[in-house]
């Protein structure tokens, strides 16, 4: 059997500071729960969603083990509006498997997007980000991930340990099941230090502070006499000076 590193869970309050510190920071659901001001159901009952995720045909790698959708928002304050869907893209400096592709992935599912967790998820860490770095409005890029074992190995990262190109990342684990692998990887950009762990309770937050840390997850395999199981997440990621491509 193998055993997890557990993750270095902080009080909510302490969250803040932890963030200046080190440059990231992770959240047990609880405490997620109380961020986005919803109880733990209201989370939950999103779960669904990441059964419905289209297959991901950008693979460059030659896989199929990543679904996925996409959407786009502008958090201004308390009032949240969904962009005009819009392809994702990413300069090659950050993502140099996929970089410089704009990538068409269908929308979170409308039911998604008006769930109270959801909009309750994207107030609250809003109000974290302002808080660490006073902004309005901030662009965020929403995208539900499923990492599965059908070919064998599923990658979460295929582009290795990297930076996304914005402000803040926040990774939430919604799913781990069949699985062994998947650990948390983040170090520091400039510098040595480094902490592994694995995010596994559900509704799990790492919070990263895109300029000072870089980030992966291992990949994934079937777990012990399983044939196959998955690793589904939530990935916001917070700008403030657009969304990547307009500039």
């Amino acid at each position: 059997m193998t055993t997890l590193l557990a993750p270095p869970y902080l009080p909510i309050d302490g969250l803040p500071a932890g963030m200046r510190e080190r440059g990231f920071g992770v959240l047990a659901p609880a405490d997620v729960a109380a961020l986005c001001g919803h109880p733990p159901a209201a989370l939950a009952a999103m779960r669904d969603s990441w059964d419905r995720l289209p297959e991901d045909t950008y693979l460059k790698d030659g896989g199929r083990y990543r679904r996925r959708r996409h959407s786009c928002f502008v958090v201004e304050g308390d009032v949240i509006t969904q962009a005009p869907h819009r392809a994702h893209w990413q300069p090659r400096d950050y993502n140099a498997l996929h970089g410089g592709m704009r990538r068409w992935f269908e929308p979170v599912e409308p039911e998604v997007v008006a769930s109270p967790a959801w909009t309750g998820l994207l107030l609250g860490l809003g109000r974290l980000c302002s808080a660490l770095r006073p902004v309005s409005p901030w662009y965020v890029e929403a995208h539900q991930f499923r990492i599965d074992t059908s070919d064998g190995i599923g990658r979460p990262t295929p582009e290795g340990a990297h930076r996304d190109g914005v402000d803040y990342v926040a990774v939430l684990v919604v799913e781990r099941t069949g699985i062994k692998g998947g650990e948390t990887r983040v170090f520091e950009a400039e510098g040595s230090n480094g902490q592994r762990f694995t995010l596994a309770e559900p509704w799990s937050l790492l919070f990263l502070d895109d300029a000072r840390v870089i980030h992966e997850s291992t990949p994934i395999q079937p777990g012990d006499d399983r044939d196959h199981g998955h690793r589904d997440t939530l990935v916001l990621t917070w700008r403030a000076a657009g969304f990547q491509g307009d500039d």
